[in-house]
């Protein structure tokens, strides 16, 4: 090739439909269980819901379905074949939370083996329709619900909420994270630690639209056989800048921007958390890093909470430090979003824009975070105590636990963290140490009787492995340990040992 060609010459085209695996693609995209559920309740908010329930269902002790139920307008049998269609995308209204058209199938079969769809409007009979994960990866054969069956399901929800005339039924089987045998109390702890956890993204990412009036999601677990309620709560709103009382008393203040090839002003409302806030809206987004910076709108939506998408480097000074943005109508190459609304990917054009923002009487966007920052340092100064930098909490550590220990204590930067894990030791010792490699190893003999006969993950015993940290991240922090650290050492090791071999005790007692 002597000349090159900007434009890459055709002749003509070929329709290629998707391979069968497109399907497996789409289920994998990492949708998060709250990420997903939250999804399918835009879909709901765009139906012009008021109401949507999500309900756990269970029989007895085993969970066996969850439904996401509305009172939107439905649909009828044409827009549930477009709803339900891989790869289909319906228009969607300038205001609606849509976008991609493939957030109904990829968040539900992402986390269940089939996905059923049974919708009514005013007008129309109810119509259902479901997915089962092996049909869509082979052929593509979206099942037709018997008419019956998708009536009784309207049924159950008719004349009680949310379904009064209209509205949709998606009911999840076969879902892959419910645990697979309930017994020992096993079902009741996933549902105490998963509706906690969805309440609370429910709440921030929809805080605009539970603030209104007119619109309510309620969490509910049901038994099938008996129709026994045993939760029913409303999710509340959690305003990421619902403080009392703001932190210092310049702020929010507004910076604007102009960005070229956009007829839109970017509006930037910056905020100052006050210190030492303990109110879920604060603590609700991951670690002190993860929830400093931006968070970005869309259509009244949060899609991003936290980052600061390339703009600089997060740290626990800024910790106070939050900036709402509602993204423009037409955000061109400026922002993308991601398919699972997400997080938001911005282009060089946003970091010139935010260098050249200014507040009304022409304060730089850099002022505000200085004043973010000395706020911080002013508290820390006030309390009177000014805390040693420690190395970091690291795997084995709940999320929520790492997140406070960084907040409340300064990290000697780029130092590994302290990991604690179990492995299999000697009955006479309760804990060892390996320093080279920065983790603390608990003694496996010993772990179910800690945990009371619950299941062990990468996280568990939080709060054991808490007053572990506690106790000995500074030993990893000197180059050696002297005399009183060994004896120290032998003398936690001895009383451990005891503890854990009482609770061994205790098991074996009760289990008798």
């Amino acid at each position: 090739m002597t000349d090159w060609k900007f434009d890459v010459p055709t002749t003509g085209t070929k329709r290629l439909p998707p391979d069968s695996r497109y399907v497996q693609a789409l289920s994998s995209q990492g949708y998060g269980f709250e990420v997903a559920i939250a999804d399918l309740v835009d879909n709901s908010i765009d139906a012009g819901a008021n109401d949507v329930v999500i309900h756990f269902l269970r029989d007895g002790d085993q969970l066996v379905s969850l439904l996401v139920v509305d009172d939107g307008r439905g649909m009828d049998d044409q827009a549930l074949d477009i709803a339900m269609t891989v790869g289909g995308r319906r228009d969607y209204e300038p205001r609606a939370l849509g976008m991609f058209g493939t957030g109904l199938k990829s968040a539900s079969l992402s986390h269940a083996n089939a996905v059923s769809v049974i919708s009514t409007t005013k007008r129309t009979r109810t119509v259902g329709r479901r997915w089962l994960m092996e049909h869509a990866r082979s052929d593509f054969q979206c099942d037709i619900v018997d008419p019956d069956y998708a009536q009784a399901l309207i049924d159950r929800y008719d004349n009680k909420r949310p379904i009064e005339w209209q509205g949709t039924v998606i009911r999840w089987d076969g879902v892959k994270d419910f645990p697979k045998h309930g017994g020992g109390g096993q079902t009741d702890r996933y549902l105490q630690r998963t509706i906690n956890k969805l309440g609370l993204h429910l709440g921030l990412y929809l805080h605009r639209f539970l603030a209104r009036d007119n619109f309510n999601i309620t969490i509910a677990v049901e038994d099938v056989r008996t129709r026994r309620v045993y939760l029913d709560f409303g999710v509340e709103p959690l305003d990421p800048f619902g403080y009392p009382v703001t932190g210092s008393a310049d702020y929010p203040r507004r910076f604007t921007a102009a960005i070229p090839g956009l007829d839109s002003i970017l509006t930037l409302d910056a905020h100052v958390w006050p210190p030492k806030s303990n109110l879920d809206e604060y603590r609700a987004v991951g670690s002190v890093i993860d929830r400093q910076g931006f968070y970005f709108y869309r259509n009244d939506r949060l899609v991003q909470a936290g980052g600061w998408n390339n703009y600089r480097q997060p740290e626990q000074h800024l910790s106070l430090a939050r900036v709402a943005m509602d993204l423009p109508t037409e955000p061109g190459d400026l922002f993308r979003l991601t398919v699972k609304k997400a997080g938001v990917e911005t282009s060089p054009d946003f970091i010139t824009a935010l260098e050249k923002a200014t507040d009304p009487v022409g304060n730089p966007f850099t002022q505000y975070l200085g004043d973010a920052e000395a706020v911080y340092r002013e508290a820390r100064k006030r309390s009177g105590t000014v805390r040693k930098p420690v190395i970091g909490p690291g795997r084995g550590i709940a999320p929520e636990v790492r997140a406070t220990i960084e907040e409340e204590l300064p990290l000697m930067p780029g130092e590994e963290p302290i990991s604690i894990l179990w492995q299999k030791l000697n009955s006479n010792v309760f804990f060892e140490l390996d320093r080279e490699n920065r983790v603390v190893t608990l003694n496996n003999h010993y772990r179910q009787a800690i945990l009371g006969g619950r299941s062990g993950t990468l996280n568990d015993a939080p709060l054991l492995k808490s007053l572990m940290y506690l106790m000995l991240h500074g030993i990893f922090e000197k180059e050696y340990s002297g005399s009183r650290e060994k004896d120290n050492l032998q003398l936690w090791q001895s009383i451990l040992v005891a503890a854990a071999r009482s609770e061994l005790d205790r098991v074996a007692d009760h289990d008798s």
